[in-house]
């Protein structure tokens, strides 16, 4: 789907508006098979199948702050998975303020079901879906790999997600948790910042996690990497948690196309040993 076929978005601040040059110039030219899971515009995987698929799945939710951001924006993370045999699975959902918490996540929920029931069909592997995102997109990948309760009604094994690769993601929304604003998604619901968070939803062992951020990412998502990694060892987990020398918030997310950049090599072993 082409950028401009999208309803209008809010305008951009001067830094995502450069994040979104360089991740649109990155991922020009790079092909996609367009499948809708739902009837929104928004509601969208851009699929990126490899010519021999070795079955294991990587799907990937945008960042954008919950209020802007489209699938198209991480094509530039498709070649370096394709040649190892992986399929690169992009996820749209809906955004804020039209559409708050849970609308974005449900989305990606349907859109991991969606994968359940197809992905097989381009040479994939149901039982070996691992599910990552930039940002905003890696706190929704985490809220559901910790949850168990959104899978049965979706048809899906409570063991549906194989493994969470977050880049720079969120899991705490809480009072003291470092954000500078409160996120426009949450609306004014009462006690939603506890339901949001991953981190107060590990529901039982969680699959294994591959928690990643830069070096001179924002204070308060390292930290909140940090106290993650701690929560899901405590719960039984096994997890690694990897730091990004040299990248800020937006050059992390980059690295997740780069094939010898300082994430592709690790996350390729990492998801191989799982």
């Amino acid at each position: 789907m082409r950028i401009e076929d999208y309803p209008a978005q809010e305008p951009l601040s001067e830094a995502g508006q450069a994040f979104a040059n360089e991740a649109i110039k990155r991922s020009a030219g790079i092909a996609a098979q367009d499948h809708s899971y739902g009837a929104d515009p928004y509601q969208g995987i851009a699929l990126c199948v490899p010519q021999k698929p070795n079955g294991t799945v990587v799907a990937f939710a945008h960042g954008g702050g919950w209020v802007s951001g489209y699938k198209e924006h991480l094509l530039f993370m498709a070649p370096a998975f394709n040649s190892a045999g992986i399929i690169f699975a992009s996820i749209g959902y809906r955004l804020a303020p039209q559409h708050l918490f849970p609308a974005g996540y449900h989305d990606v929920a349907d859109a991991l079901a969606w994968l359940h029931r197809n992905v097989g069909g381009h040479g994939g592997d149901a039982r070996r879906i691992f599910v990552g995102g930039h940002s905003a997109g890696g706190h929704y990948a985490a809220l559901l790999a910790v949850r168990r309760d959104w899978q049965e009604a979706r048809g899906l094994p409570p063991e549906a997600i194989r493994g969470c690769v977050p880049i720079s993601g969120v899991y705490d929304f809480r009072e003291g948790a470092g954000m500078s604003m409160r996120p426009r998604f949450l609306g004014q619901q009462p006690g939603i910042e506890t339901t949001v968070s991953p981190i107060c939803n590990i529901q039982g062992v969680p699959p294994p996690f591959l928690l990643a951020h830069g070096s001179d990412d924002f204070p308060h998502l390292s930290v909140q990497a940090e106290q993650m990694e701690a929560a899901l060892r405590a719960a039984g987990g096994a997890v690694e948690r990897i730091v990004l020398p040299g990248r800020n918030h937006f050059s992390a997310c980059y690295a997740g196309g780069e094939a010898d950049g300082p994430w592709v090599p690790h996350a390729l072993r990492w998801i191989a040993a799982h």
